[in-house]
């Protein structure tokens, strides 16, 4: 049975905006026991990740490149071409040409400010208008976005205007009532078990659409946030994003039925069917940089001594930066730039490093390739 989540209201303008009913609405939280078991199996992965990405090695290296995955698929959900590439060369400031590599650089830094600010304030509305704030200042935007503040005018999804939308969120003027609603579900993490909660805030936040621009992405970032802190992990290591992009039409169809038709099992089962997917996926990485990690240390430690001292610097700087240059090396080296080359060259002779691209450039790229298609095979 479907739950109403909304009701279609007609505007004086002519069209109909949904304008959500009182959140939670009576039985929403009544799960199918099919569906619990979902939820359950999809909990226990997590904490499976969780337990194995505390003894990986360098977790905080490795973390860079998971965010910057995420990023880049929430990114590109919204119609950004540039890739994980390119947002890794722009970050370490080894010659990224794609401008909207900045789309995930900002991604990455309000991700960063959520983890470190969601332990310091309340699940507020406030601590989300302070994430749009650093998601979208400076941001390249369709439209004025307006960070860090709730829209005053109507918005819609889909189509050339309201009228002809997929969907229309409540009028500016409505959206306070919802929102205050919201904020009591988000806050009240005790209604119901994590994963349905964290399920819950996300199709109610994307229902509401609060934000003129980057609600997509802000409602993105919610999930691996609360993740954390519900403690479910201890870092942040499952992200749904990718999982999102590669099901991108099942994605929105389901946040539609959601919203339009009150189809809140289906929705559950899309989001727990991507925990499993995902999680299972990030335990896989976990265990191919772990083996990778251990196989190249020990290629850098069979070395004579000066150059195994000075590899073993190198190699776990390169799980957070897997795109270099001579320059970059010499940052991390104190090295002249003869001193850096020959260590990259050492490092392609062990099978480490490989020449991005073939070019006459003075100063070429070189990328941990065997690391990085870790992260973004499929």
């Amino acid at each position: 049975m479907n739950i109403e989540i909304c009701k279609k209201i007609k505007q004086k303008e002519g069209f109909f905006a949904s304008i959500p009913v009182s959140f939670p609405p009576k039985g929403i939280l009544n799960i199918p026991q099919k569906l619990l078991n979902k939820a359950d199996k999809a909990g226990r992965l997590v904490s499976k990740l969780d337990g194995i990405t505390h003894i990986l090695p360098d977790i905080d290296f490795f973390l860079k490149i998971f965010v910057a995955k995420d990023a880049t698929s929430s990114a590109q959900i919204e119609g950004t071409k540039a890739t994980i590439v390119d947002a890794i060369e722009m970050d370490a400031g080894v010659d990224g040409k794609q401008t909207d590599a900045g789309d995930i650089i900002f991604y990455i830094k309000a991700l960063n400010y959520g983890i470190e600010r969601i332990n310091k304030l309340p699940l507020s509305l406030r601590f989300i208008k302070e994430l749009h704030s650093e998601l979208m200042t400076g941001a390249r935007a369709t439209h004025f976005s307006d960070p860090g503040e709730f829209r005053k005018t109507q918005n819609w999804i889909g189509g050339t205007n309201p009228g002809n939308a997929s969907f229309v969120p409540p009028p500016a003027d409505e959206m306070q009532l919802a929102l205050n609603d919201f904020e009591s579900f988000f806050r009240n993490e005790e209604l119901t078990i994590p994963l349905i909660h964290i399920a819950l805030v996300h199709a109610q936040f994307e229902t509401i659409h609060p934000f003129l621009d980057g609600n997509g992405r802000t409602g993105r970032l919610l999930i691996t946030l609360l993740l954390c802190y519900q403690k479910m992990l201890e870092r942040p290591v499952l992200f749904l994003s990718s999982y999102f992009k590669k099901h991108q039409k099942i994605y929105y169809e389901k946040l539609n039925g959601y919203h339009n038709d009150g189809k809140v099992v289906e929705w559950l089962e899309f989001f727990f069917d991507g925990v499993i997917e995902t999680a299972n996926e990030s335990i896989a990485i976990s265990k191919k940089i772990r083996k990778l990690r251990d196989n190249d240390m020990a290629k850098i430690l069979a070395l004579a001594k000066r150059e195994s001292e000075s590899g073993i610097l190198v190699l776990p700087k390169l799980y957070g930066n897997p795109i270099i240059n001579t320059k970059k090396i010499m940052e991390w080296t104190g090295f002249t730039r003869a001193g850096a080359q020959k260590l990259i060259d050492r490092f392609i002779k062990l099978g480490i490093l490989k020449l991005a691209e073939e070019n006459d450039s003075y100063d070429r790229k070189y990328i941990y390739k065997d690391y990085l298609d870790a992260f973004t095979a499929q």
